[in-house]
């Protein structure tokens, strides 16, 4: 996950976005923001949601929306005019899901529950279980007895039976498809699964297997992409083998030493505004350890916009990336 403390989107970044949402049906579609009847939805069943049973009833119409995923899933779904505020994103929502117009932030980091509140929202989605606490727009409990539904991304889910383990895509459009129950649009969630299954059926990963350290942040030590979560799917589906894929977690701090050792024949950088693809570029060569890798010395970088790297509905785009950028190191 994101660390602020630990923790060039490059044109074939941007094209492959383009090729890969394909998404202007779901976001342009004038019925996206109908309402359901209440009826079509009024005995559905409830979704277990990281150990919390979350009703499917009549779709939310003020939704507030913490980090990227969460926004970019509901605008990849055409709800965008439903979305009252939204806050802590990971980087810029591309254009391709803003064609109505980009939602209101609320703040860059985690909003407070007044803040929150004072949009009368009847629907919080949350890109991580702990945007769901007292110091934060509140615990879901509490929400709920002020009548605010709750939804947390799946992938982030923090109780350990609960966790996806490994994160896969199945999980990425079990997510899609809730969020289409719980917001009224499962037409748009089917038709959006369907088409990335498609589209990540089409890619041709990369082979043989091309080894590879995903560095997301730190200096002095670096913080890298694990064995079980979305830069593991991520690499995996591309064709690279993770140098750390025998860690079990998501995310972990892993030393400078582990990675020489391991010499990665490329580098996939998580480019953000708090730990840019550019300023990790400069400590690999500047690092007395670290300047001598081959990746660095041919400068076989890989580089995605971070939004893109958390579970979510970017994800086969980042697959798409990677696999376009390996192959335009190697020619």
């Amino acid at each position: 996950m994101r660390h602020r403390s630990h923790l060039i989107a490059s044109s074939i970044a941007t094209a492959a976005l383009a090729l890969v949402l394909g998404l202007s049906g779901c976001s342009s579609s004038a019925t996206a923001d109908a309402t359901p009847h209440p009826s079509a939805t009024a005995h559905a069943k409830p979704i277990d949601n990281c150990g919390v049973s979350v009703p499917v009833g009549a779709a939310p119409q003020r939704i507030v929306t913490i980090k990227s995923s969460a926004t970019e899933l509901l605008l990849a779904l055409g709800l965008g005019k439903r979305i009252v505020g939204t806050a802590f994103l990971d980087g810029p929502i591309p254009t391709s899901l803003t064609s109505h117009g980009t939602p209101p932030s609320i703040s860059e980091f985690l909003p407070s529950q007044e803040a929150v509140l004072a949009l009368s929202p009847d629907y919080i989605y949350g890109g991580w279980e702990s945007n769901f606490s007292a110091d934060g727009v509140g615990e879901r409990a509490s929400l709920k007895k002020l009548g605010i539904g709750t939804y947390v991304s799946p992938s982030a889910c923090k109780e350990k039976s609960l966790m996806p383990d490994p994160l896969t895509f199945d999980t990425v459009f079990t997510e899609i498809d809730q969020a289409g129950r719980i917001f009224g649009a499962t037409a748009q969630a089917e038709a959006l699964v369907k088409k990335q299954k498609a589209q990540l059926k089409a890619l041709k990963p990369t082979s043989p297997a091309v080894t590879a350290l995903w560095y997301s942040s730190g200096s002095t030590t670096p913080y890298v992409g694990a064995g079980i979560g979305a830069p593991e799917m991520i690499m995996k589906a591309a064709g690279l083998r993770n140098i750390f894929a025998d860690v079990h977690d998501t995310w972990s701090s892993i030393g400078w030493e582990s990675v020489v050792a391991a010499d990665p024949r490329v580098i996939v950088l998580a480019d953000s505004s708090w730990s840019s693809a550019t300023k990790k570029i400069g400590v690999l060569e500047s690092n007395p350890a670290t300047k001598n890798l081959d990746a660095v010395v041919h400068k076989r970088f890989i580089v995605l916009p971070f939004a893109s790297t958390e579970a979510g509905v970017r994800n086969v785009q980042a697959v798409a990336s990677v696999i376009a950028q390996i192959r335009k190191l190697d020619e």
